[in-house]
C-alpha cells in the first residue's frame, strides 16, 4: 500500500521529534548516572567514618549495630539507584538510533477516536504529556502487530480480553534517526522488511530481530500457560530466536516475580552459547544462566570419573569405531562396534530407567555395596559391617534417610575408634613435629579448659592429651569429611553389580529383556568403570542411581528451563532434567530431521518428551517454515529428509546448490580454496567449511590453510566462540548456526553411504543461508543423487571449475 506525501512527512517529522526527547532524557540521565556514581564512591570511601561503633556496653552496641544498619542501607539504595538508571540509560541510547519498527492505529470497541501505537524494543514514556511514545514490543497491546491484519481484532491483558479495530499497520526501517523503509502492510510482517533483513551477511553472534516476528513464532514468545511447551521447528525456521525472545517476553511480563537467574538454557555446546549470548542483552534483559548437559555430568562426575563427552561419542559412531581407517577390518572389531551402538541404544532408553528404579527398590532389601571406612592403612569400619548395620534400619525408611542415619552412626563410631587411638605411639612422633605456633595454641586452649587459674606445660599427661587430640582430630578430618560426603557408598560397585554376572541384579533378573551383545555390553562397562572412564551413555544412568540412593540434589529456584536440539536428548536425560529441576516450566526445542544422535534420540517420537508433565500439561507448536535458506537451498535440502516436503521456503530467491565431482584430494583442495576466495570476493563475510568429522576437519584445515589467501580457522569442540571469514567445522559442532556461503568438504557416497548418516548431512547443507556448495571426493551420495536434478546444478570436471 502506498504512503501519501503527507503521511511520509508526519512519519519523518515525529522519528526526529521523538529521537530529541530521548536524546534530552539519556543527558538527563547520564547526568544522574554520574552524580549517584559519585555518591556511591564517595560513601565507600568514608564509610566508616560514618559509623560509629562502641561495644563496650550492650546499649552502645545496639547503637552501634544500628549505625552499621543504616549506613549500609544508604549505601545498598544508592547502587540500586546507580543499577536502574544505567539498565535504563542502555535502553535508551539504543532506542535514539531506532526509536521503533511498527504502527498500528487501534480503535477500542466503544470509543471513537483511534490510537497510535509505536513498537520498538523498549517503551519510552513522555513524562511532560504523560503519554507513552513508544510502546515496548511485548506489551499486552502490541501482538496485534505481530499476529493480525487491518480489521476486526484483540488482545489480552491481565483484565481481561480487549476487542476493537485495527484501522492501520505500518512498518518502518530506522537507521541513525533516519527513516529508510516505511510501508503499509496488510499482511502480519512485510516481505520486503523480512527479505532485507534475511538478505543480510551472517554475523559471528544471533540477530536480534523483533521487528520480524511471525505470528507462529509469536505464538512461542508469548505462550505463558504449558508447563511443557514442544517445539518442533524446520532447519532455519527461528525457534531458537523465538525461544530467546520468549525469555525476554517472561522476564518483562513477570518481572515482580522472574528474573534471569531463574531460568536456563542448556545448548548443545559452548560455541552456541557464545553465538546466543548477545540476544537477551540487546532487548535490555540480563543473561540467562547458559551451560551444556556435558558441563553439567562434569561438574557432577568429573572428580570420579573421565566422563566422556557426546562429540567423542558421536565422533565414534561415524567413524565407525575408527574402522573407516583400518584396511582389513575383523569380525571382531565389526562385533565390538555393533555391541558399543547396542548399548548405547539400551542405556539411553526409558527401559534402562525403568530398570535403575526397579534397582533401587531392590536395594532397599539387599545388594547395598559400601567402601571400608579406614585411617592409616587401618580398617575402622569394614564393608561388611557397614552393610549389616545399613539393613538394621527400618526397611520402610527411604535409602537416602537410611544413609543419613548411617552417617551419624560412622562419625560416632569415629568417634569412639579416636579414643583408643590416641594412645598410638605415631601420635607422639607427630607432636614432636609439631611448631612453636601450634605448641602455643594448644596452650591457650589448655587455660580455657582449666578456667582463668595459673596454670604451665607442666603436666605431661594433659600436655600429651591436649596435643595428641589436635593432632589427631587433623588427621581424621578428611575421613570425616568423606563421611559426610557419603563416599563410603560405593557407588561404582553399585553401578557395576547391574553388569556383573551373578550379582543381585542378575539373580533377580531385574534386566529380563536384555539387548543384543549384552555380555560384550557388560564386559566393556566393567573395564571402563576398572579404569575409572565413564562412556556418555552411562554418564546420566550412573548420576541417576547416585542420586537415587544418596538422595536427589534438586534445583528449586530455576523456574525455567530452554533445552535446545532436544532431539538429541534421551529419554533418559529428559527425564532425569525433569527430576533435577521439580518446580519449573521447560521449552524444548527440536527438529527431527536434525536428530543426528539418532541413537539416542527422544525426538524421534514426541511421547517421551510429552510423558514428562502430561497431555494437559504439554503443548506442540510446528514451524514448517524455513527463513535462513534461499527458496532454491529449502527446495534442495527438504527432499533428503522424510516428511521434508511439508518444509514451506520463504521467497527469497538464490542459486542453485552446486555438486562438484573431482577425482583426488589435490584437486578437491584447491577446489575449495578457489571457491572460498570467489566468495569472499562477492561479499561474503561467514563461510564455513564443513567436515563430516572433526578428524576430518583437522585433515582439511592442514591441506588448506597453505592454499588459503586469508586466516583460515578451524572450530573444535573445545572452541568457545568463532569468527567472521572463512572456518574449518565439523558437522555436529555447526547445529545451531548459520553461514553466509557453506562449501561441503566431501559429499561422496564413500563418506555418507549410511542411512544413519542422512540426518547428519541434511544438518550440514542447511546451515547455508546464500550459498551451498557440495565438493564429492568420487560419486555423489544417494541422498544428493536421489533428488529431482533440477533441485541442484552438476558442474563438470575440476579443470572447467576452475576456470
Amino acid at each position: 500500500m502506498s504512503l501519501t506525501d503527507q503521511a511520509r512527512a508526519a512519519e519523518k517529522q515525529r522519528v526526529q521529534e521523538v529521537t530529541e526527547k530521548i536524546t534530552v532524557k539519556i543527558t538527563e540521565l547520564e547526568e544522574q548516572v554520574g552524580l549517584v556514581q559519585s555518591d556511591v564512591v564517595e560513601i565507600r570511601k568514608h564509610y566508616w567514618d560514618e559509623v560509629t561503633m562502641d561495644m563496650s556496653t550492650a546499649e552502645d552496641a545496639v547503637e552501634s549495630i544500628a549505625s552499621m544498619r543504616q549506613q549500609s542501607e544508604v549505601l545498598s539504595e544508592r547502587e540500586r539507584t546507580h543499577r536502574q538508571a544505567s539498565k535504563t540509560l542502555g535502553k535508551l541510547r539504543k532506542l535514539v538510533q531506532s526509536p521503533y519498527f511498527g504502527r498500528i492505529d487501534f480503535i477500542e470497541r466503544g470509543e471513537r477516536e483511534e490510537e497510535a501505537v509505536y513498537l520498538g524494543i523498549a517503551s519510552f514514556l513522555d513524562e511532560e504529556a504523560g503519554q507513552y511514545l513508544i510502546y515496548d514490543w511485548r506489551a499486552p497491546i502490541s501482538s496485534l502487530y505481530y499476529d493480525f491484519a487491518p480489521g476486526e481484532v484483540a488482545f489480552r491483558t491481565p483484565n481481561g480480553t480487549v476487542e476493537g479495530q485495527m484501522v492501520l499497520k505500518r512498518q518502518f526501517v530506522i537507521r541513525d534517526r533516519h527513516i529508510h523503509l516505511m510501508f503499509d502492510t496488510g499482511v502480519t510482517i512485510g516481505d520486503d522488511l523480512l527479505k532485507q533483513v534475511l538478505s543480510r551477511s551472517s554475523d559471528a553472534q544471533m540477530k536480534t530481530i523483533v521487528a520480524t516476528i511471525q505470528k507462529e513464532q509469536n505464538r512461542i514468545i508469548r505462550n505463558d500457560s504449558a508447563q511443557m511447551l514442544i517445539v518442533q521447528g524446520a532447519a532455519g525456521s527461528g525457534k531458537t530466536s523465538a525461544a530467546l525472545q520468549r525469555v525476554a517476553y517472561l522476564l518483562y511480563k513477570h518481572r515482580d516475580k522472574l528474573s534471569s537467574d531463574q531460568m536456563v538454557l542448556f545448548s548443545p555446546n559452548p560455541l552456541f552459547n557464545h553465538y546466543v549470548s548477545t540476544v537477551l542483552p540487546e532487548l535490555g534483559e540480563e543473561n540467562m544462566q547458559q551451560t551444556t548437559y556435558q558441563a553439567y555430568l562434569e561438574h557432577r562426575l568429573g572428580e570420579m570419573f573421565e566422563v566422556e563427552d557426546s562429540f567423542t561419542q558421536l565422533e565414534y559412531v561415524l567413524t565407525r569405531g575408527g574402522l573407516e581407517h583400518v584396511s582389513e577390518r575383523t569380525p571382531v572389531m565389526e562385533e565390538a562396534y555393533e555391541a558399543r551402538l547396542s548399548g548405547i541404544y539400551y542405556k539411553s532408553s526409558t527401559a534402562f530407567l525403568a530398570v535403575i528404579e526397579a534397582y533401587k527398590k531392590q536395594l532397599e532389601q539387599m545388594g547395598m555395596l559400601f567402601n571400608p571406612i579406614k585411617f592409616r592403612d587401618k580398617e575402622v569400619l569394614s564393608a561388611a559391617r557397614l552393610v549389616k548395620q545399613f539393613y538394621s534400619y527400618d526397611s520402610a525408611i527411604r535409602l537416602p534417610n537410611r544413609l543419613e542415619l548411617m552417617k551419624e552412626w560412622i562419625l560416632g563410631q569415629l568417634e569412639l575408634f579416636a579414643k583408643v587411638e590416641i594412645e598410638e605411639a605415631w601420635l607422639d612422633e607427630e607432636i614432636e613435629l609439631l611448631s612453636s605456633d601450634e605448641y602455643h595454641r594448644a596452650y591457650i586452649k589448655l587455660r580455657k579448659m582449666e578456667g582463668e587459674r595459673d596454670s604451665s606445660f607442666d603436666d605431661y599427661d594433659q600436655e600429651r592429651h591436649l596435643l595428641a587430640r589436635n593432632v589427631l582430630k587433623k588427621h581424621l578430618k578428611p575421613v570425616r569429611s568423606a563421611v559426610k560426603q557419603l563416599k563410603f557408598v560405593d557407588m561404582i560397585g553399585l553401578y557395576g553389580q547391574l553388569f556383573r554376572e551373578g550379582a543381585v541384579a542378575a539373580k533377580r533378573e531385574l534386566i529380563a529383556d536384555k539387548p543384543r551383545y549384552w555380555s560384550e555390553i557388560c564386559g566393556r562397562t566393567l573395564e571402563e568403570l576398572a579404569h575409572a572412564r565413564l562412556p556418555y551413555e552411562d554418564a546420566t544412568p550412573f548420576l541417576y542411581l547416585m542420586e537415587a540412593v544418596c538422595g536427589f540434589q534438586t534445583n528449586s529456584a530455576v523456574r525455567h528451563v530452554i533445552i535446545d536440539e532436544a532431539q538429541d536428548y534421551s529419554p533418559f536425560q529428559l527425564a532425569y532434567l525433569k527430576r533435577l529441576f521439580p518446580r519449573c516450566r521447560m521449552t524444548a526445542l527440536g527438529d527431527l530431521s536434525q536428530a543426528i544422535y539418532s541413537h539416542a534420540s527422544a525426538y524421534s517420537e514426541i511421547d517421551p518428551i510429552a510423558a514428562l508433565f502430561g497431555p494437559d500439561q504439554t503443548e506442540v507448536i510446528r514451524l514448517v517454515r524455513s527463513y535462513r535458506s534461499t527458496r532454491e537451498i529449502v527446495e534442495f535440502t527438504r527432499g533428503i529428509v522424510p516428511g521434508g516436503d511439508a518444509i514451506e521456503p520463504f521467497t527469497r530467491a538464490g542459486s542453485k546448490p552446486r555438486v562438484i565431482q573431482t577425482t583426488d584430494r589435490g584437486s578437491l583442495h584447491s577446489l575449495l580454496a578457489a571457491e572460498a576466495a570467489r566468495l569472499l570476493d562477492e561479499g561474503y563475510a561467514s563461510i564455513a567449511i564443513i567436515t563430516k568429522t572433526a578428524s576430518e576437519a583437522e585433515l582439511a584445515h592442514q591441506a588448506l590453510t597453505p592454499l588459503m589467501q586469508v586466516p583460515l580457522g578451524r572450530v573444535t569442540k573445545h572452541s568457545p566462540t568463532f569468527e567472521s571469514g572463512v572456518l574449518v567445522i565439523p558437522s555436529y559442532l555447526a547445529k545451531g548456526v548459520e553461514f553466509d556461503a557453506v562449501l561441503l568438504y566431501d559429499g561422496s557416497h564413500h563418506q555418507y553411504g549410511h542411512e544413519n548418516e542422512r540426518k547428519l548431512f541434511y544438518t550440514a547443507c542447511t546451515r547455508a543461508m546464500h550459498e551451498l556448495c557440495i565438493f564429492a571426493l568420487g560419486d555423489p551420495c544417494h541422498f544428493i543423487t536421489s533428488q529431482p536434478q533440477d533441485t541442484y546444478v552438476l558442474a563438470g570436471s575440476a579443470e572447467d571449475v576452475l576456470s
